[in-house]
């Protein structure tokens, strides 16, 4: 808390260099948990016979763990640090700063203890029970209340583009959030979904395919909106297609659901509607990803020695790969090859280590020395092998879930001339095993880059002095 005559005259970088070193702690807990389920995959011994260790626990562990603990808190600490330095006003509420970062980590620490208890919904990436789920959502509001009051505190007319995104994942995750995980409850840590059957599954996938689409696209757009100009130090290409990018994603992305959902009890009509909404879908998600790739336009140079550029345009190629694989992955003849194989993991992981890990890995490089009175991180030999063994790791794990994927979706269809299947479900499982051990060897050297980030977060953390940031008095072109 600053004093009261300084209020309102620098920016409160306090809750955001929290968010920091709590996303960078959690990324390495996160992607710990995801390296022992692979290896569990690989030698099935690991799960300890034990029901706490088991795969089936540890697997949601791994997925709250990065999309919300890691990802989610860097969302919030990101969005935090542009719409104070956009709007060139301090957050409306220290108290309710502090508020939001503990509540959230208070309802982190809640799933790491709850799921492997078995304490669960069982619904895909909504697997929290109802007092944890009534803790993020009034997190979720004070979080709403904060951004957007700094937004209404700004000193300039203008709302730059990021606090479009970042407003929008706000508004999305919250009506996701609460619609889902509508529940009745029957005891502390047990309750019923008060949807049923197809319905259920349309609702719970509505959440899962949108929590993606909002959470892991369009608040980390917001954050490529900001941190690839600033790290550039080149403007946006074209601000004109920034904006028809955003209106467009976010009409698009709320009906792709149902893809997910293909040759289920839905009805076939809605099913279609997923798919077509999911093909048009390419076309935002490609503008936004040229607008990003081409702010370098004239300035390619620069990642020749800037190892920061290259995580934040590196994200923007798998994110321009990703969303062109789950267009056509969405399409029903692909999806009868692709549906329940590890294909579907590889997609996933395209999208969640290479441009959600990568984006928000380069912005906090670019942010932390900053929030601590530094001109750059501890070490830039640090960044630049965390960069190169993290793409190596990639490259590995996806490599060998779209080779297994396409294996198995072809085992599983094929018949011989009598109409019986050619390969037992044993079979298969046999023949994924060697692509098993490639992904847990690719998962583990992304995991040890970002234990290089940790070390040299905390080195810079250290070794650096915090410098309040005054809010420039009248540059409203300088945020």
């Amino acid at each position: 808390m600053t004093p009261a005559g300084a209020q309102g005259a620098i920016y409160n970088d306090k809750v955001i260099r929290q968010f920091s070193i709590a996303t960078v702690i959690w990324g390495v807990i996160g992607m710990l948990v995801g390296v022992i389920a692979a290896a569990q995959l690989t030698w099935p011994a690991l799960n300890l016979g034990l029901p706490w260790t088991s795969y089936g626990r540890l697997r949601p562990l791994h997925t709250n763990g990065v999309i919300f603990a890691f990802g989610g808190t860097a969302l919030i600490g990101t969005s935090l640090y542009v719409v104070q330095r956009t709007c060139q006003a301090r957050l409306i509420s220290d108290r309710l700063a502090a508020f939001v970062f503990w509540g959230w980590q208070l309802a982190l620490v809640g799933a790491v203890i709850t799921l492997p208890l078995g304490l669960t919904t069982s619904k895909e990436y909504a697997e929290l029970e109802w007092p944890i789920d009534l803790l993020i959502a009034v997190v979720w509001v004070a979080y709403a209340i904060l951004f957007f009051g700094t937004i209404s505190r700004r000193k300039m007319r203008h709302i730059y583009v990021a606090n479009w995104f970042y407003g929008a994942f706000i508004i999305a995750i919250a009506l996701l959030h609460i619609g889902n995980s509508a529940a009745l409850p029957v005891g502390w840590m047990k309750s019923y979904p008060v949807y049923a059957g197809v319905q259920d599954a349309m609702v719970q996938w509505w959440y899962g395919h949108n929590a993606v689409g909002f959470l892991l696209t369009a608040g980390f757009l917001g954050m490529m909106y900001y941190y690839v100009p600033k790290q550039a130090e080149r403007p946006i290409y074209s601000y004109r297609l920034s904006i028809v990018h955003f209106w467009a994603l976010i009409f698009t992305y709320m009906w792709a659901g149902p893809h997910h959902l293909h040759y289920t009890a839905l009805p076939d009509w809605a099913q279609s509607v997923g798919m077509v909404f999911s093909i048009i879908l390419l076309a935002p998600s490609w503008g936004g990803m040229l607008n990003g790739m081409m702010t370098l336009s004239g300035a390619w140079y620069k990642l020749r020695d800037d190892p920061i550029l290259r995580f934040l345009i590196v994200s923007l190629s798998f994110y321009g790969m990703s969303t062109f694989e789950g267009s056509m992955l969405s399409i029903k003849t692909v999806n009868a090859l692709s549906h329940y194989t590890d294909w579907t993991v590889g997609h996933v992981h395209s999208g969640a280590l290479g441009w959600v890990g990568f984006i928000t890995m380069g912005s906090l490089y670019y942010m932390i020395p900053r929030l601590y009175g530094r001109t750059q991180m501890y070490s830039k030999r640090a960044i630049e092998l965390h960069f190169w063994i993290a793409t190596i790791g990639i490259v590995l794990y996806l490599a060998s879930m779209w080779i297994a994927g396409v294996m198995q979706g072809l085992m599983w269809r094929a018949v011989n001339d009598d109409g019986t299947l050619t390969y037992t479900f044993v079979e298969s499982v046999k023949a994924t095993y060697p692509y098993y051990a490639v992904r847990f060897l690719g998962g583990l050297m992304y995991f040890a880059g970002m234990v290089i980030m940790l070390w040299n977060t905390y080195k810079t953390a250290t070794s650096g002095q915090v410098q309040p940031v005054r809010i420039p008095a009248l540059a409203p072109q300088q945020a």
